[in-house]
């Protein structure tokens, strides 16, 4: 089990892709989506430069630090210390859980993406992982490629006693089963960027809605609830 002081929150996980957050629109649309109640923001740029990427991550982790919304940069724990983010989110062949958490220290957030294998996710609980992934759930088009995963994997991951974080093809529609069904965190791309500042705010809302009704544990952003 990871060995972080810093909590996991309960709600809604909000991850930028550049073809719905541009370099124009990315700081907007994230202030956007913590004013609508995202309780955590992952950094997830595949394709700009080196320069380019620590450039966003800084002003993106200013933005986050002021919200005290912890910023998690997807498969680059060194960008992460650079720009003191809370943590790292690691895929299955992006480095090592024990070589981010040497990197990033005890107080860090470290994700790792388990797919749908729960051998994959005893194996991350091993390796010091804080918060476990899982899906895709519904079709997505971030990862059209990725494995589906079936939404009893949400409650059979509860045995590792770590939250459990739901990704692919979530929207408000389909949010509240994989709530119900164990998820923590709804880890939301597409469901939640690609429209004005205002429609992004709204969508997060509505998830932050979905979490008060169906999670047992989730408190509004002035008392927020975590998961340790």
């Amino acid at each position: 089990m990871g060995t972080m002081n810093t909590p996991v929150p309960i709600g809604l996980y909000a991850i930028t892709d550049s073809q719905l957050t541009s370099s124009e629109t990315l700081i907007a649309s994230v202030e956007a989506a913590i004013r609508g109640g995202t309780v955590m923001v992952q950094y997830r740029e595949k394709s700009a430069s080196m320069a380019e990427r620590l450039a966003q991550a800084r002003n993106l982790q200013s933005v986050c630090a002021s919200a005290q919304v912890p910023l998690l940069i997807n498969d680059d724990a060194e960008l992460a210390k650079r720009v003191g983010a809370a943590g790292v989110h690691l895929g299955q062949s992006d480095g090592s859980a024990a070589e981010a958490r040497r990197l990033l220290g005890d107080n860090a957030i470290i994700g790792i993406t388990c797919h749908a294998d729960l051998t994959l996710a005893k194996k991350a609980v091993e390796a010091g992982a804080d918060y476990l992934a899982f899906g895709r759930f519904f079709t997505s088009t971030t990862k059209p490629d990725a494995p589906a995963a079936a939404t009893d994997t949400l409650a059979k991951a509860k045995r590792f006693n770590l939250p459990v974080t739901a990704i692919g093809g979530i929207t408000t529609e389909n949010g509240e089963r994989l709530i119900r069904a164990g998820a923590d965190l709804l880890a939301v791309v597409g469901g939640l960027f690609g429209g004005s500042p205002e429609d992004i705010e709204q969508k997060a809302k509505m998830f932050q809605r979905l979490f008060a009704s169906h999670h047992p544990l989730f408190q509004y952003p002035d008392n927020r609830s975590t998961l340790k």
